[in-house]
């Protein structure tokens, strides 16, 4: 049976048709779990759509459309949850009419005693805001439009979908901040004798960020198993929901032996067994997840340092022989230490070397330390017999590296 003939059955799509309409849908043994929650978003969105049609008509309204977020426009619905609606319009209507339309919306739903969490913005408050909010943007992310202009609403997503992948990694810090604050704050799920379904950790607040961070392309999480404890959570949930008649997330003492009976459960160790194997595999999606998040986060801030490393690396300057030397030969830098003027001078190009030595060993380079290095080409000696000029003369074409012309000895 459809949620339609539901509502047919039960007197029309006014309030009191919806109300009769939703107590038999969650009355149903047969239904439950997933194909219970998706019938029961079905319901809503019916009655929602002929209210926001009607009125419309009334206020004139052009321009306008019903969303459904976070959890609703996921079609997670659970017996007692709240409803999350944004009103979205062009702008260009009347605040007046607005005003109104949004009157004949809201105050039907709170008649029926539902929580309800409303908004009306245009598309770019609404980026502006989910920009500024990110406990909103995640909201918005799951939005669905339920009636009114469909294209409107479905543009608004696609914007929303692109500053969120643009976003990513600013954005994905601050949720991934926001889940460890929380987690402080609530504690581990599997670790806990009366836990809570939404807010602790492995609950269903990190499947919604896990799913944020899917949506993002920046990394995904593991697939294996997320399904199903996604699932068993929503499920004892929803048997909370119907055994307290309250909208609570927390699974006390007292009432976990009716919730576990309600899943057809053994008992409450059985309950507890199978949320806490839930957690865990959240808990573990959630731990790879991050990491990943983390590791290609600072792979993307290392990238541009080392771009600019190696793109604004200046190039080595060429190295040019100084203005006395050949071509063939460049000349060493000199040590800057001031040379001793009353030292004996070199024997071949008449300079003061740097400290007084006994003998030339060097026959140009002056000692930038002490005791002296060997010298490339050392002096062989006196001159040979039978010669005016040293063996050192046939290395006259050469340049001295102090720059100044060969001297024989003698």
């Amino acid at each position: 049976m459809t949620s339609v003939d539901l509502t047919t059955e039960t007197g029309g799509s006014g309030p009191s048709g919806y109300a009769a309409a939703r107590l038999r849908l969650l009355q149903e043994e047969t239904r439950s779990g997933p194909s219970r929650r998706a019938a029961l978003a079905r319901l809503t969105d019916d009655w929602l759509a002929a209210l926001f049609t009607a009125a419309k008509e009334d206020t004139g309204v052009r321009g306008a459309a019903l969303v459904a977020v976070g959890g609703y426009g996921r079609g997670e619905l659970s017996p007692r949850s709240d409803l999350d609606l944004l009103l979205l319009h062009d702008g260009d209507s009347d605040p007046g009419a607005l005003a109104a339309l949004a009157d004949r919306i809201w105050y039907p739903v709170w008649d029926l005693g539902l929580a309800l969490d409303h908004s009306v913005r245009t598309p770019a408050e609404a980026r502006r805001t989910a920009g500024e909010d990110i406990k909103v943007q995640l909201g918005l992310l799951d939005a669905r439009a339920v009636a009114g202009d469909l294209g409107m609403a479905a543009g608004l997503r696609t914007a929303l979908l692109a500053d969120w992948r643009n976003q990513a990694p600013r954005r994905l810090p601050e949720l991934g901040e926001l889940c460890r604050e929380r987690a402080e704050r609530q504690g581990e799920l599997q670790f806990l004798l009366e836990p809570d379904l939404k807010e602790s950790r492995g609950g269903l607040r990190d499947a919604t960020a896990l799913r944020a961070v899917a949506a993002s392309w920046l990394a995904d999480a593991p697939r294996e198993g997320l399904a199903e404890a996604g699932r068993a959570l929503l499920d004892t949930r929803d048997a909370l929901h119907l055994t307290t008649g309250r909208a609570t997330d927390r699974l006390a003492l007292q009432e976990q032996d009716q919730v576990a009976q309600a899943l057809g459960l053994l008992d409450a160790d059985a309950l507890l067994r199978q949320v806490y194997e839930a957690a865990r595999t959240v808990s573990y999606a959630a731990d790879v997840t991050w990491r990943e998040v983390n590791r290609v986060l600072k792979a993307r801030s290392a990238r541009p340092r080392l771009r600019a490393i190696l793109g604004g690396r200046r190039p080595e300057p060429e190295r040019t022989p100084s203005p006395r030397a050949s071509s063939r030969w460049t000349a060493r830098p000199s040590s800057p230490a001031r040379p001793d003027r009353s030292a004996t001078r070199c024997c071949h190009c008449a300079r003061p070397p740097q400290r007084p030595s006994p003998a030339c060993r060097s026959p140009c380079t002056p000692y930038a330390t002490w005791p002296p290095r060997p010298s490339r080409f050392p002096c062989p000696g006196p001159p040979r017999r039978g010669s005016n000029s040293s063996p050192c003369s046939e290395r006259a074409n050469r340049p001295s590296r102090c720059g100044r012309p060969w001297r024989p000895r003698g």
